[in-house]
């Protein structure tokens, strides 16, 4: 399964997880090309929005951007510290822009739904005129945000001259891409630095003319790539410098056969790999002070057999993973707890695992034996409200099967955009309550698997009709009662009763008197 190299503007990923968010900053780099776009000397960090955001982008080699969202608690503690590291990054030589986007606004918002598929704050480091688009994958403090952004404002793969270089740049911590060029080759020197580029956030880059400069290793008589790592056989050779090529080695080759989540932050960037790996994901939690012994060796050796299969598997501590437990609906009281995420998004779950019965549990989860997981809330004991409650269990049966035209809300708890909607929901109920055939529902879109190839949610709240001849259609114009009525009428698959009153206004005449806000 081959990345397309880079992250062009208009992508997207999943399984992403929380990233953080950066500032902008006062001065044009000395190395920028084209006019020089000026801004006050006494704010470090830029202000971006629709009218300027490409142009100040166009003109910068390096500049990182936060999105943010003014109400957001994690924004407003994020605020002063990126705004310290924007001061000092700006005396970097050369400087370092920090800038930041409010989504909140309207007219902000087509062009930041690029960048925040999973909220606010995110940061975003662009370069070359916004051709390539790394996340920023720092910490949210100070002194993390000056010392991440500082280490990628520099070369993207630094030259090994001594044993001493490369004793300072491959500590045995982490994994570094080394270049080997014993003779001179322009088109692989290029693919190999361009591969730097694109992959210096997830990856360090080191390059030498001679191979028993470093730590691990035979000589080479011709262009090569070695992998050190921390793990495993500490070391891999390529040959190959085609650039797909040797990003599909760089990635199987920097998951470990079994990642380990736990509280030691050195592990954190092996269990990135893991997660951004391609492949079925096994996921085992344990109490790591209690059932550690029965069960690492068994684990091991069952990731072993599933090598080159794709398969990767992480074992971790309940405790540590309790936010990744939490995401999935799951518990850390559930603990020995086995957990398959499949390459098509299929989950399956056992909960209160024993050692002995791991490789049979995988087995039967890969030929379809076993029932898959869905993360769902409790089925309402009462629904008897005009809006009706569905969960993932009763998606199928209320909204894709019953027969009837049915409007969706997909929303989140704490969204303030959704609360303001709710009474209009509610109104928009009570205007169908005589009509048999028509069904007005919302499901919670953080606590609910969701089917992503029917629906596309990437804020809150978002409305879809399924109608009762099995079309879907979404709604994307003003969130008014007399719109959203409209809008159900003219898509239904059941007649609409003669007696029900429609709006004056069309659809589309509605959707110009305001423009729609999303929370992300």
């Amino acid at each position: 399964m081959v990345r397309k190299l880079g992250v062009m503007a208009n992508s997207g990923s999943i399984f992403t997880t929380l990233l953080v968010v950066v500032v902008a900053l006062l001065a044009v780099s000395a190395e920028n090309e084209g006019d020089k776009i000026v801004q006050s000397k006494e704010e470090f960090v830029w202000t971006l929005d629709h009218t300027n955001f490409s142009d100040i982008i166009s003109h910068h080699k390096m500049i990182v951007v936060e999105f943010y969202a003014p109400w957001c608690g994690y924004c407003q503690q994020l605020e002063p510290k990126y705004e310290q590291a924007a001061s000092v990054l700006n005396s970097h030589d050369p400087p370092v822009i920090l800038a930041k986007m409010d989504t909140t606004i309207p007219e902000n918002a087509a062009l930041a739904r690029n960048y925040t598929l999973n909220g606010v704050p995110n940061i975003r480091i662009f370069r070359n005129g916004g051709k390539t688009v790394h996340e920023y994958k720092g910490t949210r403090e100070t002194e993390g945000i000056i010392a991440y952004l500082k280490k990628h404002a520099g070369p993207a793969s630094l030259e090994i001259k001594s044993k001493e270089d490369a004793a300072n740049l491959i500590d045995g911590k982490k994994i570094v891409v080394a270049g080997i060029f014993p003779e001179l080759s322009l088109e692989k020197i290029q693919n190999f630095t361009a591969l730097a580029e694109d992959l210096r956030v997830d990856y360090d880059f080191v390059h030498t003319l001679d191979a028993k400069l470093l730590p691990r290793g035979g000589l080479v008589d011709k262009p090569s790539i070695r992998l050190f790592k921390p793990f495993d056989e500490l070391y891999a050779d390529f040959e190959d410098f085609q650039l797909e090529a040797m990003q599909n080695f760089i990635e199987e080759t920097s998951v470990p056969i079994m990642a380990i989540l736990d509280d030691n932050p050195e592990n954190q960037q092996f269990v990135n790999h893991f997660l951004h790996s391609p492949g079925d994901k096994v996921f085992l939690f344990l109490n790591f002070s209690t059932d550690l012994d029965a069960f690492k060796s068994k684990y091991y050796d069952l990731a072993v057999s599933y090598k080159g299969k794709e398969a990767n598997f992480l074992l971790g501590d309940a405790e540590t993973g309790k936010r990744a437990l939490q995401y999935f609906g799951l518990d850390t009281d559930q603990a020995p707890l086995v957990f398959l995420l499949s390459m098509d998004g299929t989950k399956y779950v056992q909960r209160h695992v024993q050692p002995d019965n791991l490789a049979s549990w995988l087995k039967d989860c890969k030929d379809g034996k076993l029932k898959p997981y869905l993360k769902s809330q409790p089925i309402p004991e009462v629904n008897n409200e005009p809006v009706k409650v569905v969960v993932a269990e009763t998606l199928e049966d209320m909204v894709l099967n019953s027969g009837k035209d049915v409007l969706v809300e997909f929303y989140r708890l704490g969204c303030k955009y959704c609360e303001e909607f709710t009474p209009v929901l509610d109104e928009i109920a009570l205007s169908f309550e005589k009509d048999p055939d028509v069904l007005i529902v919302k499901i919670d879109g953080t606590e609910n698997d969701i089917p992503r190839d029917l629906f596309e949610v990437q804020g809150f709240p978002t409305l879809y009709l399924r109608s009762a001849t099995g079309s879907l259609s979404r709604f994307d114009g003003n969130r008014t009662k007399e719109a959203i009525i409209e809008f159900i009428q003219t898509n239904r698959g059941t007649p609409a009763p003669s007696n029900f009153v429609k709006s004056d206004l069309t659809v589309s005449e509605m959707a110009q008197k305001e423009p729609v806000k999303d929370e992300l």
